[in-house]
């Protein structure tokens, strides 16, 4: 039994390893908003429109995201509050749901829902009401 312990590879933790996953989401999100900030998506070509959309003609809980994440980047918070008032609101969450990982990770405390589920219930109720209003005739300030 020794025997076996003594050949079995030891795993060792590069340093740094743990980091690959939070640094590399946080790579692609900021380069993500790079490109959404230096191509507007309020000129037509760039990108396609909101499936959803183009089929019902309806506006969706996203419609809007790209021109409120191409305003933060610019640092215009009415716009980007006037295109989807949810995605400026998500932005600081995710920030803190960023931070609050790469913090876990680093102090090795185990990995844990970051909400409690009453709190994501009212999130969708949230998303869905946001989604109705937005379309219903009085509620133009929601559409994008």
């Amino acid at each position: 039994m020794t025997q076996l312990r003594e050949l079995a590879p030891r795993h060792r933790t590069v340093p740094g390893s743990k980091l690959v996953a939070p640094l590399s989401t946080a790579a692609l999100a900021l380069s993500a908003t790079a490109y959404v900030a230096a191509v507007a998506p309020g000129e037509t070509g760039h990108y396609p429109a909101c499936p959803f959309w183009y089929v019902t003609g309806y506006y969706c809980p996203g419609c809007g995201s790209l021109r409120a994440v191409h305003d933060l980047a610019h640092g215009d918070v009415p716009a980007a509050l006037a295109h989807n008032p949810l995605t400026v609101l998500a932005a600081p969450y995710l920030l803190w749901a960023w931070i609050t990982w790469v913090r876990r990770t680093l102090t090795g405390k185990p990995e844990r829902y970051m909400a409690p589920p009453w709190v994501l219930w009212t999130l969708l109720a949230v998303i869905m009401a946001f989604w109705v209003l937005r379309n219903v005739p009085g509620f133009e300030f929601l559409a994008p």
